[in-house]
């Protein structure tokens, strides 16, 4: 009756098969009264058969018809891709219907492109305009009191010809200074400002306003005569700022050189671990330089090597049968549990076997591991085997290459695409075996024999590419699965590294936990040792044979 209600649900919105339409409406208005408490909710059942019509929006179909799939033949229909074909269904009273791509449109956050580069070009920009104002402000007084009173200057002769080059001179090194510190490309967008950066920015800032409200009080209102004084003025100015960007090198470059802590970093899946020492920095210049610690020295990660666990535990649980002989969902109960005596809503038999079986799984595993690098060292012989007999035939190529004539000379490339064949049923069972295949593409492979053949490399400078996994840098950006980081830390990210601070940095697949520790203090003393302490003397007799 239930099957009966929603299909006259869905017969409503349809525009076929009229008759069958008003008798389910009827049916309908008589069951409403009963089940008033599932007006707001419905439980799609599977029709028997097709002629019950779909829900439309806009002359199409809204939900596809499902199959049923009952008793053991559901698990034999999954495959790998179930996440991708399984439909969810939202069902309500409501007469107003969506498609599933309105339905998703809906939960779909808008591109923050225009966020990030806001957040990346800002304080570029501002950057640049406050060094432009510093910049600007020395030739600023030198100019406008020739501009504005020249006849009532005062001339200075050589005095202020050197102080004109002196001005010339540090403002020349101040550009180029700041071009070297404060214009470099950024490597990373951070979550918050430099703390360090913007208080020296605030500090230039309130330094070029004070030297702007001292002239304009002093000599712009007054007409200053003595153009001697002013030039000193602008050449104080000058000082100042190459002063200020001297405590920029210390605070940014200097600062954080002696090390004062040790960063454990652990990968979140694999486990694998490796620490740094680092100086005074806050916690996000922290995360950022261990994440190019990370992806110089952590090799790639490779989820693939993850799945033997789960394999062998849903293997465990795919052994064993646990039965309900009088179960809700079963009253006459299952004939395979019939045999066992029940206790406490299981078999005896079952919890026996289960028993036996967690008993015998260390034996499992290892013949698992011991399996495993039986194959991997056979197919690692058959690929050293298979590249040498390649890079001998392509010697052999390049002797009698040098006989013939120079047009005739086979190129790197196709002497690459020509010696491929042979190595690549090698090649690729032994990535499938360690679970790295995914991390190599054909045309990777290619370039980098072409490589090793150009540089006239043994077979085995081109085989350690492949044996043993490398850093992730070494492999493509879209092999990184990682290029978008989240920190997360308990105290805000601007405050400097203490003892014991635990921090993430988290990314799609993975995180890296971060464990703070302080490097101790060493006291070291001296002892002196007295050089004659070392000398001893050597007795002979006469009866010895020496």
């Amino acid at each position: 009756m239930d099957t009966e209600s929603i299909q006259s649900g869905y017969s409503s919105h349809s525009n076929r098969s009229n008759r069958h339409g008003e008798q389910s409406r009827r049916e309908h208005r008589k069951l409403s009264s009963k089940d008033s408490s599932r007006s707001e909710r419905s439980v799609i059942n599977t029709p028997d058969g097709p002629t019950q019509a779909s829900p439309t929006h806009n002359n199409e179909p809204l939900l596809k018809e499902p199959t049923s799939v009952t008793g053991d033949e559901a698990p034999s229909l999954q495959d790998d891709n179930w996440g991708e074909t399984t439909t969810t269904a939202v069902t309500g009273t409501s007469e107003l219907s969506l498609s599933q791509e309105e339905v998703v449109g809906l939960w779909k956050v808008p591109d923050d492109g225009q966020r990030q580069g806001c957040r990346l070009y800002t304080p570029l920009v501002l950057g640049f305009c406050v060094g432009l104002l510093v910049l600007a402000t020395p030739l600023a007084f030198l100019v406008l009191p020739a501009v504005l009173w020249p006849a009532r200057l005062q001339a200075c002769g050589s005095a202020c010809e050197g102080l004109f080059l002196s001005v010339s001179c540090k403002l020349l090194i101040l550009l180029l200074a700041v071009w070297a510190i404060f214009l470099r490309q950024a490597s990373a967008s951070l979550p918050r400002v430099c703390v360090y950066r913007a208080l020296l920015a605030t500090l230039t800032l309130l330094l070029t306003l004070s030297y702007w409200l001292f002239y304009g009080v002093r000599i712009l209102d007054s007409q200053d005569e003595d153009y001697q004084g002013i030039v000193q003025f602008a050449v104080s100015l000058v000082d100042s700022l190459l002063f200020v960007h001297y405590l920029a090198i210390v605070l940014l470059e200097i600062r954080h050189l002696q090390p004062c802590y040790s960063l454990c970093v652990i990968r979140s899946t694999d486990g694998e671990t490796s620490c740094y020492n680092l100086g005074q920095l806050s916690i996000q210049r922290a995360a950022l330089s261990l994440l190019e610690f990370y992806y110089r020295d952590f090799p790639l990660h490779n989820p693939a090597l993850l799945s033997a666990s789960k394999h062998r535990a849903a293997k465990h649980l795919a052994g064993l049968k646990v039965y309900t002989v009088d179960g809700p969902g079963n009253p006459a109960g299952p004939a395979e549990g019939s045999g066992g005596l029940k206790v406490g809503g299981k078999s005896r038999t079952m919890i026996s076997a289960a028993a036996r079986h967690k008993n015998t799984t260390h034996n499992e595993l290892y013949y698992e591991e011991a399996d495993y690098d039986r194959r991997v060292c056979k197919r690692r012989a058959r690929l050293v085997v298979a590249v040498e007999e390649a890079f001998m035939h392509v010697r052999r190529m390049q002797q009698e290459e040098q006989k013939v004539s120079p047009g005739d000379v086979m190129d790197v490339r196709e002497a690459a695409s020509a010696i491929f064949p042979s190595m690549a049923r090698a090649l690729q069972k032994y990535l499938r075996t360690t679970r790295r295949q995914h991390c190599h593409s054909m045309d990777s492979i290619q370039r980098h024999l072409a490589f090793c053949l150009t540089h006239n490399m043994s077979p085995k400078a081109f085989l350690e590419a492949y044996l043993s996994p490398g850093p992730t840098l070494q492999y493509g950006q879209e092999r990184w699965m990682a290029d978008r980081w989240t920190l997360v830390s308990e105290a805000a990210v601007t405050s400097s590294l203490k003892e014991g601070m635990v921090f993430s940095l988290r990314c799609l697949d993975f995180s890296l936990v971060v464990r703070v520790k302080s490097i101790p203090y060493i006291r070291m003393t001296e002892e002196y040792v007295d050089p004659k302490s070392h000398k001893f003397t050597l007795c002979l007799q006469s009866e010895t044979s020496v």
